[in-house]
């Protein structure tokens, strides 16, 4: 059911609250004074909540040499603070039930707790005494630095995958530190020292660089004097500056690469091209870019695996793929793996003449409505998930959307028409903006 909800007046001294609605979503936001912004999304089918704090800081942050310090640091968040032993946030919040976990990306780093929803009192005060309160020992970083660099190892390093997207990144992006990986490079995180954790902790773990979203079954007015109880003193950080990185310079040139490992099991093709983020006010474009990838690549009934897949049998596996959330431009990325006895050179000339001949023939309608009735299918079934819709709203708002846009997001991808999407494919599918790499087995001889 719908609810109109009416401001009546100054909730807060210093902010006025926001209220949006969308179908089942009952979002209510406001900011405290330390400037830390509040929402609240209200599900109360089922007495759970998440409890989710925010950093507007991740791995493209990062000064420059000191690369896997925002991850490093979220591992670290989880020992002692001056009120809670080392792993007591985690198995306090076992033992009443609920799980926790952190994450961090190019753009962010999130900390979260589910729970029962009376429990939440107990979450904000735990999940700000650690805002503030943090206490690190030379003992503390050498013993996490250890635990990063093995899961380097494992996830990066025994991966030949994953060195071959690292290496996708870093070409893709000049000047830009999506370049770099989240995890870091490893001969600088090796080198990470308790001051850089301690600069980097001080600089942005503080509540006017940081978001709480609150989702499930709770009540707005009572999460509002939570939040100005536990997080409301915490002073804001007044050297805090807006985000600026370093941004890229036109690209003009094509590039290739070749990686050859004796591990790859599946020689296949990655071709990556500069793409437009989402933008507040602005996301017609993205959207177009997501329908595109679905349309392209979107799994079997996708043009690419009917044309390459089916028809000529090129391809075992083709994939297209566009993630418009993050604070800067981000990439549109086409996958080909080749058939049995189909050279990477043939496969990567079908892929191109596949897509040539999409942007020529236009898209087909039927297939634009049917994954429309899917995308919508979907977005209704993520209303049920409380973290999803805790995640939905706090990766928006971290990379420079609104409440506003999230909403309106559904109701612009039902909008996009087939003209739209191939302008998109014309602005963006272009060689000068492009990586193309090649995954290959060592003995692999390019062409």
């Amino acid at each position: 059911m719908i609810r109109a909800l009416t401001i009546l007046g100054v909730m807060l001294a210093t902010a006025l609250p926001v209220f949006a609605q969308s179908n089942k979503e009952l979002v209510t936001s406001f900011k405290l004074e330390n400037g830390m912004q509040v929402i609240v999304v209200e599900d109360h089918r089922a007495p759970v909540l998440q409890h989710m704090i925010w950093y507007r800081n991740g791995s493209a942050d990062e000064p420059h040499g000191v690369s896997g310090v925002a991850h490093l640091l979220e591992h670290l968040m989880f020992k002692a603070t001056d009120n809670m032993e080392s792993g007591e946030l985690s198995a306090t919040v076992a033992a009443n039930g609920g799980r926790d976990n952190a994450f961090t990306s190019y753009d962010y780093t999130a900390y979260f707790q589910r729970v029962a929803a009376d429990r939440l009192e107990l979450m904000m005060r735990m999940e700000s005494d650690r805002m503030v309160n943090l206490r690190l020992t030379p003992e503390n970083i050498q013993t996490e630095r250890d635990v990063v660099l093995e899961e380097r190892n494992s996830r990066v390093e025994n991966n030949p995958r994953a060195l071959f997207g690292e290496q996708m990144n870093a070409i893709q992006y000049y000047n830009h530190t999506y370049g770099r990986p989240v995890i870091g490079w490893r001969r600088e995180v090796e080198e990470l020292s308790l001051e850089n954790v301690l600069a980097f902790y001080r600089t942005y773990y503080a509540p006017n660089n940081a978001t709480l979203v609150v989702s499930g079954d709770v009540d707005p007015e009572q999460v509002r004097a939570l939040a100005e109880q536990y997080y409301g003193v915490i002073p804001a950080n007044p050297d805090l500056r807006e985000r600026a990185r370093p941004q890229e310079p036109p690209q003009t040139a094509a590039r290739r690469m070749t990686f050859k490992d004796a591990r790859v099991a599946q020689p296949y093709i990655n071709r990556s091209y500069l793409a437009p983020e989402r933008n507040t006010g602005d996301q017609e474009q993205a959207a177009a870019l997501y329908l595109l990838a679905e349309i392209l690549g979107g799994g079997t009934t996708s043009y690419l695996a009917e044309q390459l897949q089916f028809e000529n049998q090129t391809a075992v596996y083709t994939g297209a793929f566009y993630s418009g959330q993050s604070l800067d431009p981000t990439t549109f990325d086409m996958v080909i793996v080749p058939a049995e006895g189909v050279t990477l050179e043939q496969a990567e000339t079908a892929m191109d003449d596949a897509v040539a001949g999409f942007i020529k023939a236009g898209v087909d309608p039927e297939q634009l409505d049917r994954i429309k009735m899917q995308l919508r299918a979907s977005q209704i079934y993520a209303r049920d998930n409380v973290d999803g819709i805790a995640n939905r709203y706090g990766r928006a708002l971290s990379t420079g959307l609104t409440i506003k846009d999230v909403q309106d997001w559904p109701d612009i991808l039902q909008a996009v028409t087939g003209e739209q999407i191939i302008a998109a494919a014309r602005d963006v599918l272009i060689p000068e903006t492009s990586v193309t790499g090649w995954m290959m087995r060592q003995e692999e001889v390019s062409q």
